[in-house]
């Protein structure tokens, strides 16, 4: 794996993600309507937004994985529209699982994807980092929900990539699992990785990201680190109906059983 020190020196100070006036169009719905952000190097940041926002196809179309009609997406100074193949050497995208072919073995699975970028993976310490390293000879289909969903986000990571993309990477985990995925994409934080994350549960966005970004109705709404839009909020008279709670059933249940995962 490349250190942190190398991706600093490699890389320089410039935001390794730049996005400028995107828009995509399907029929009559503007999915995305002039999108402009940009994400710097190192930086956990999220697209947050209810369904039809427009968060998911903005993020395809940073991946490569879909053209838009008009504007500009780079990835380390590298033009997503114009070299889509270029980009995908850097980034590292968690797929569906769909997309995996379940009789292969895991370790069989994550060698065939290196493959496809050229290289020769070692499977043990990408299976220990999301906890499947005692499944490395079961085949896919026989993984709980759960473990194809961490096995994929083992997967996006085969080619040591700068910037890791997580679609919703909790949804349907348990407390204890959806804990070591925040506690890996810290991880990558502090190896100098950018993390670009889409989710539906505000206290993820609030404990793990740097800045998150509201989209609805194709546009950006609100952009800035988690702790300003709330200090915003409560300054334009915002009062919750319910006392705060020092703890929550979620914390009662880790302090029950325990932050260590358990498969049977």
């Amino acid at each position: 794996m490349t250190t942190a020190g190398n991706r600093t020196a490699e890389d320089g100070n410039a935001p390794i993600i730049v996005v400028e006036d995107l828009r995509k169009r399907y029929g009559d719905i503007q999915a995305v309507d002039g999108v402009s952000f940009s994400v710097e190097r190192g930086e956990v940041f999220a697209l947050l937004g209810p369904n039809g926002s427009g968060k998911t196809t903005t993020v395809e179309i940073i991946e490569g994985m879909r053209a838009a009609d008009s504007g500009r997406a780079t990835v380390d100074g590298i033009d997503v529209g114009k070299n889509p193949k270029a980009v995908k050497q850097h980034i590292g995208v968690q797929l569906q699982s769909s997309a995996f072919f379940e009789h292969l073995r895991l370790a069989e699975l994550l060698k065939m994807l290196g493959s496809i970028y050229g290289l020769s993976v070692d499977p043990e310490p990408l299976l220990e980092a999301v906890d499947l390293a005692q499944r490395r000879s079961a085949s896919f289909r026989t993984l709980s929900g759960g473990q194809k969903q961490r096995f994929a986000i083992a997967a996006s990571l085969v080619n040591d990539p700068d910037v890791i993309f997580l679609d919703e990477p909790t949804t349907g985990l348990d407390p204890q699992a959806r804990r070591r995925i925040w506690d890996l994409t810290l991880g990558w934080k502090a190896e100098g990785r950018t993390v670009v994350l889409t989710t539906h549960y505000m206290e993820e966005a609030e404990e793990l990201c740097d800045r998150v970004a509201v989209m609805d109705g194709g546009r950006i709404i609100a952009m800035a680190p988690p702790g300003e839009l709330i200090d915003d909020l409560i300054a334009r008279g915002f009062e919750r109906e319910h006392e705060v709670r020092l703890a929550t059933l979620e914390d009662v249940f880790l302090d029950l059983t325990g932050r260590s995962l358990r498969e049977f």
